[in-house]
């Protein structure tokens, strides 16, 4: 399959949103699955299978999983103070459940001993890394550049979705069992935005209570969708407001103009950080591992045999 710049015989280059996919894969497989010290290791499991499928599926040439180095970022706390605040446990931290906690580190030393390409940035989100990524594979020339699927159970990514530059979304909707192809087309269709952009203009807007963004008050997803496709992007709607433009209502106008100092800082808040400082990783898919004696004594003292077997046979194929 061909689409947008990407060259018609690459292999793509798989991101993964990995803390997005272990909560998934921790909520999909029940606790039982244990280490025999009776230490949980569902969501170790979950992730483990969920990434033979994609690689089985997709036959991506480079893979890497993308870390939280910082689920909250200060740069985005400093714009919007309601930023994810829901979301910290007492100690100021992610609040995370306890038996998926222990768990993180397991998942970091098995990706570290597989080779797959792991990789976090002091100060970002892992959506950061994605967005950067996504940005530095569509700057390559034409003809070395790969088609980009990131996989996420995270709307927000959906901004980086573009046709042209071959970026798309793999989205999970149903635990980490069954993903749902996200292209232009399909933003069109559900949401009735053209492209990544309009989708990160309507979130904008409509704001996200699972991340403390506010929004604009009484500016919901189907007006936020009527207000650009009549005045195109975010700064023709704020054009528009700040004119008098008779394409609002007087009530639309007041909301807007209410919301001026939210939606200064909203944007940066919202879209993700494309210019970060990323490390130089070796992405290529590893075909075999990069430590095998590391990744034997994992799977023994963890009870990952199976999947690690099944992970290993489809990355050699």
């Amino acid at each position: 399959m061909t689409y947008g710049g990407a060259m018609p015989d690459a292999r793509p280059l798989l991101l993964l949103d990995t803390a997005s996919l272990y909560f998934r894969a921790f909520f999909g497989v029940p606790e039982t699955v244990r280490a025999d010290d009776g230490t949980p290791v569902n969501a170790v499991r979950g992730l483990l299978d969920m990434m033979t499928r994609l690689v089985t599926a997709r036959r991506p040439g480079r893979l890497v999983a993308c870390w939280d180095a910082d689920w909250r970022p200060a740069f985005r706390v400093a714009a919007i103070p309601s930023y994810k605040v829901h979301r910290q446990s007492p100690d100021g931290g992610e609040e995370v459940p306890a038996a998926l906690a222990p768990q993180v580190p397991v998942i970091a030393e098995v990706l570290d001993a597989l080779g797959v390409a792991r990789i976090g940035v002091p100060g970002y989100e892992a959506d950061d890394v994605i967005g950067a990524l996504t940005a530095r594979e569509a700057a390559r020339p034409a003809a070395e550049r790969a088609a980009v699927e990131i996989v996420t159970g995270d709307r927000d990514l959906f901004q980086l979705v573009d046709d042209d530059a071959g970026v798309r979304v793999l989205y999970t909707i149903k635990g980490i069992g069954e993903l749902e192809v996200v292209d232009e087309a399909r933003l069109a269709e559900r949401y009735a935005v053209a492209g990544g952009q309009g989708y990160a203009d309507m979130a904008v807007l409509r704001g996200d209570p699972s991340d403390g963004l506010p929004g604009v008050p009484g500016i919901g997803e189907k007006t936020a969708v009527a207000l650009l496709r009549r005045f195109g992007d975010l700064a023709g709607i704020l054009a528009a407001a700040e004119s008098g433009d008779p394409g609002l209502t007087a009530s639309q106008r007041g909301r807007l103009l209410q919301a001026r100092d939210y939606l200064a800082v909203a944007p940066g808040v919202v879209q993700v950080a494309r210019d970060l400082p990323l490390p130089t990783v070796r992405d290529a898919l590893p075909l075999a591992p990069a430590d095998p004696e590391r990744l034997m004594a994992l799977a023994d003292r963890w009870r990952l045999a199976s999947s690690l077997t099944r992970l290993v046979d489809a990355l050699a194929r």
